[in-house]
């Protein structure tokens, strides 16, 4: 079987925005729109090998040759937390579509249930899953699974920090799948949060 293809940007502004997001003292109001660009820059990696096909353009003085997008675009947040990546990600492409994935996870078990899942049409499009935390796998294999079965022609996973257990259960499960990530962390606490991390994303995005 194989493994998720796993990118971690390695840039240096990317390396300050997580260390903002790490810090504890970060209020949300900055949190938000740090998290909107470090989101920019994973969707930049993302979208590297995005299919394209020659298009001309006229300039003012002359022809020249270009290129246009040669595929269907979708991006799924899953809720709530993957909302503070969206924005980033249809400002950076305005013409791709929408779709929505809920999932609650048990404390007891860490395991995800959807409790609400709206998809656009879907097949043969590149979706970007927007992840920001992927911890166990879970929500991120659970959300895989949703989107395989609309048959898209390619899935990337855009997570701000990733830990191991997660990479290692998508590559069971869904080893089709590719990782963009800021950071890969050391691993989880016994409560399956990410270590260092930087805490619960959706509360700290939202101030609750």
């Amino acid at each position: 079987m194989g493994r998720v293809s796993v990118t971690v940007v390695d840039h240096p502004l990317a390396a300050t925005m997580v260390r903002s997001l790490r810090d504890h003292r970060t209020p949300p109001a900055l949190f938000r729109v740090v998290a909107k660009r470090l989101s920019l820059v994973l969707a930049l990696e993302a979208t590297r090998s995005l299919p394209t096909r020659p298009l001309g353009v006229e300039t003012p003085l002359a022809e020249a040759d270009g290129r246009a997008l040669d595929v269907a675009l979708v991006a799924v947040p899953i809720l709530r937390a993957g909302l503070g990546m969206l924005e980033a990600v249809t400002e950076l492409l305005p013409e791709l579509a929408v779709g929505y994935i809920g999932l609650e996870r048990d404390e007891a078990t860490f395991e995800p249930s959807a409790y609400y899942t709206k998809l656009p049409d879907m097949a043969g499009a590149w979706v970007l899953l927007l992840d920001p935390m992927l911890a166990t796998g879970g929500s991120a294999a659970a959300a895989a699974s949703a989107l395989a079965r609309e048959h898209p022609a390619h899935i990337t996973l855009l997570s701000v920090v990733a830990a191991p257990e997660g990479i290692e259960r998508l590559s069971r499960q869904h080893p089709e799948v590719d990782i963009v990530t800021a950071a890969v962390d050391k691993g989880l606490n016994d409560r399956a949060y990410i270590v260092p991390g930087l805490g619960d994303f959706g509360d700290r995005l939202f101030g609750t």
